[in-house]
């Protein structure tokens, strides 16, 4: 039965075809309808950052370190804040003591406690480069299109119920102050307030370094933990335009300094953008250590 329904199918769809005019030539039916764009190529380490569970897990890993080193200050008041004195070299770190002031983190905005979902978005979708004036205008826009990066919402609560305070040092503009505390707040890592507990670029010398800003903090405060996704903000040496790739990675896994990552200092992950994405071959992959496939590629 079914082979014999489908031969009449096919018997009548033949019988169609013949009664259909004969196709227009194809100058006839004018220009052919332009293909589709081809969606933007999203970036590797974007589809990492803001889509992965590997990203998410790296992000609560982070807090989940950061929030236990602080209760642990908490149990056992330190001597000396994590924010380095003035006058520090890389191979002479020194720490502001901390004396009676009360206990405080400091930790960057911009992918270390919330994710620039809509910014990255229109980035990776129009393939922009970046732009400190539309920076502002995300600033200013963007409020409710960022999300916390995974595990800061509820450590900064455990840290803020333990009685330490919740500092943010990030180079958003200090001309939309009331924007950067809006967008904290509405992803629930606030309070922040400009002045108090948000600090600016335009704050303490206006510089994009953020050393006056952090000297300034700890002046009030015992700082007992920072996080951040650039070096910067941890401290500016590491930033010197002086160093090499090669000389910043040693100083920076080396001497008193590999020993605050995890201890102190607290690195949250961005492949995305920043100082930390650049090298060529040479900086990246040393002579001795370079491999080459015996079959030449050829398989």
């Amino acid at each position: 039965m079914i082979r014999s329904q489908a031969a009449l199918g096919m018997a009548l769809a033949l019988a169609g075809c013949a009664a259909q005019p004969a196709p227009a030539p194809l100058a006839a039916m004018g220009p052919a309808p332009a293909p589709a764009e081809s969606p933007a190529t999203i970036p590797s380490s974007m589809q990492w950052l803001y889509g992965s569970g590997e990203g998410g897990a790296a992000g609560i890993q982070a807090y989940h370190a950061m929030r236990e080193h602080v209760l642990s200050a908490v149990r056992k008041r330190p001597a000396d804040s994590v924010v380095l004195a003035d006058g520090s070299t890389l191979d002479a770190p020194r720490f502001v003591p901390c004396g009676a002031r009360p206990l405080a983190v400091v930790l960057d905005v911009d992918e270390t406690a919330l994710l620039n979902l809509g910014y990255e978005y229109d980035d990776s979708s129009k393939a922009r480069r970046y732009d400190s004036d539309r920076f502002g205008r995300w600033e200013q826009s963007g409020i409710d299109k960022v999300l916390p990066v995974p595990g800061a919402v509820t450590a900064l609560r455990a840290m803020r119920d333990a009685g330490v305070t919740v500092i943010f040092n990030t180079n958003r503009s200090a001309e939309n102050a009331r924007f950067s505390e809006k967008t904290i707040a509405l992803a629930g890592l606030g309070p922040a307030r400009h002045g108090e507990t948000l600090f600016l670029k335009g704050d303490a010398g206006g510089a994009s370094g953020k050393d006056g800003r952090r000297a300034l903090i700890a002046q009030r405060y015992c700082v007992v933990a920072m996080a951040g996704d650039q070096f910067g903000d941890f401290s500016d040496l590491l930033n010197a335009k002086t160093l090499s790739i090669q000389d910043r990675r040693r100083a920076a896994t080396g001497g008193i300094f590999a020993s605050l990552w995890g201890n102190g200092w607290f690195l949250l992950p961005n492949p995305v953008y920043g100082p930390g994405v650049r090298g060529g071959f040479d900086d990246v992959f040393p002579a001795d250590k370079r491999w080459t496939d015996p079959a030449g590629g050829s398989q």
